[in-house]
């Protein structure tokens, strides 16, 4: 029973701490025993044909600023081409669109999921790079310039942006939980692009060769990280790139990012069953090692062990003072994020007591979107997100 209690806040830890400080360690390592590459920034700019695909749900009251930001993007005007496909959205996108007449609009009645739409925008995509972007979010003007810069390579396949949250002081747990979490997520996203690849791109701001993109199952639920976890299967790296951004505001409130976050772990359970490969640790190594460590463990083993972890020490904490302290300890957080949902629920802002919290829901979406994958009830239709006011 104490093998086992040790093991599993082993895995608890290395999964959200201890991964980061060994991946800090390897990075360190790597720069050096291998000579610095030239700097991108300072070779001859690389233009190569680019089309933009913005999928857009039902966005009428953003839509003409993600268009405005879109046309502002710092790139020849003779390259590249925007295209958004609205399919299945019911309320004024579309025409909206049309009577703006500044991008190209392609559109169904059918609603069959944003990976469908991207299926079917490939369709008419004839650049060399093919950049997706979500249509509640804008983008900075050296976006694309930053992401292409990445194709002299010949072994990159695709390039992500970055996903930055828009917060205030006045925001809530989820705005809080939220900002911290991928501040977190993009300094391992760093480091796992300068080892090799990241392991699931920002579908905010996702890039990839044209050549090397299939179509997915239309049933896919993470469509970005589903295309960029085949891509580097196939032998090419999936590159990180902070300079290029996506920014939106968090999501309105806790629920809003529950409701996303169990969308998220459903479509995690789903594309570990699809990915099998991406085990075989003899024929990936490195890439095996950065999936199971960044993503499997926290969509799986790890927010199953925090239970378990309790219940042990329930039994153990008879054995001595540590587990009187892990047990005290467990205790203690698990009040702390019952105090930050009563707070929030009040309207009451405490950022620290969010932390807790947003933890806690977190790995509570890990089981829920566990059985709602098994069940077969997450669709891969997505509901349009309820974001707090820029």
């Amino acid at each position: 029973m104490e093998i086992l209690f040790w093991l599993l806040v082993f895995i608890v830890f290395y999964a959200y701490v201890g991964y980061g400080i060994l991946l800090f360690i390897l990075v360190k390592i790597k720069r050096a025993i291998s000579p610095e590459k030239k700097s991108l920034q300072h070779q001859e700019p690389f233009e190569p044909t680019v089309t933009l695909v913005v999928p857009a749900y039902n966005e009428e009251s953003f839509i003409l600023k993600k268009v405005e930001n879109s046309l502002q993007l710092d790139y020849p005007k003779e390259k590249f081409e925007i295209i958004f496909i609205t399919d299945g959205s019911t309320d004024q996108t579309k025409e909206i669109l049309e009577r703006d007449g500044r991008v190209k609009v392609l559109h169904e009645n059918r609603r069959a999921g944003k990976s469908a739409a991207e299926n079917r925008a490939m369709k008419f995509v004839t650049s060399e790079i093919v950049v997706f972007c979500d249509a509640n979010t804008l983008l900075n003007r050296e976006a694309i310039r930053e992401l292409v810069k990445h194709y002299r390579d010949p072994k990159v396949g695709a390039v992500s942006g970055e996903k930055r949250i828009i917060t205030s002081e006045a925001e809530g747990a989820s705005a809080a939980g939220e900002g911290i979490y991928w501040k977190y997520e993009s300094a391992l996203k760093r480091m796992d692009s300068e080892m090799l690849t990241i392991v699931g791109a920002a579908g905010e701001l996702i890039s990839f060769r044209t050549s090397v993109v299939e179509d997915l199952e239309e049933d896919t639920i993470l469509d970005d990280f589903m295309q960029s976890m085949r891509i580097a299967l196939k032998g090419y790296r999936v590159i990180y790139e902070p300079n290029a951004y996506a920014m939106e505001t968090a999501s309105a409130d806790v629920k809003e990012e529950l409701k996303r976050k169990v969308r998220i772990c459903a479509g995690g359970w789903q594309s570990m069953s699809r990915l099998l490969s991406a085990f075989n640790f003899f024929k990936h190594p490195m890439l095996s090692f950065l999936y199971t460590s960044h993503r499997v463990l926290r969509w799986s083993i790890a927010a199953f062990s925090l239970p378990v972890i309790f219940v042990l020490n329930v039994f153990l904490i008879s054995k001595g003072l540590i587990y009187q302290i892990t047990f005290f300890g467990q205790v203690v957080f698990y009040i702390l994020a019952l105090i930050g949902w009563y707070l929030q629920s009040r309207k009451i802002r405490i950022k620290a007591l969010f932390i807790p919290y947003y933890f806690t829901m977190m790995n509570y979406a890990v089981f829920a979107g566990f059985f709602r994958w098994l069940k077969g009830s997450q669709k891969a239709t997505w509901e349009r997100a309820k974001r707090a006011e820029a």
